[in-house]
């Protein structure tokens, strides 16, 4: 049986260069801590190689991925459905955003 999970990725501040990501979180500005959240059916330690190798990668994370951050997501795992986890993906970053932090999620 397949299970899922979210992950989140300390981005490196330098992803404010990128305009949609700064367009997409304007409203909390340069100061805060950047994330990314994903959900996978891999391991979140795989899931985050394969972003950092390219291999079906969000451009931000191959680009400014820095390490996983497991507080703030191991709670929530495992995940018994591919629906139940892109839900939970996007509550998410809806709650990371509502904590301060700068979010980018697919």
């Amino acid at each position: 049986m397949r299970r899922y999970s979210v992950y989140v990725i300390r981005l490196a501040p330098g992803v404010w260069s990128r305009r949609r990501f700064a367009r997409k979180n304007a409203a909390v500005g340069r100061g805060a801590e950047c994330l990314y959240v994903g959900s996978t059916v891999r391991d979140p330690e795989l899931r985050f190689e394969q972003h950092k190798n390219g291999y079906k990668a969000c451009p931000l994370v191959r680009d400014f991925g820095e390490e996983l951050v497991p507080d703030l997501y191991e709670r929530y795992n495992p995940i018994p459905t591919r629906k139940d986890a892109v839900e939970l993906e996007r509550y998410l970053a809806d709650q990371l955003r509502s904590r301060g932090y700068a979010v980018w999620t697919n």
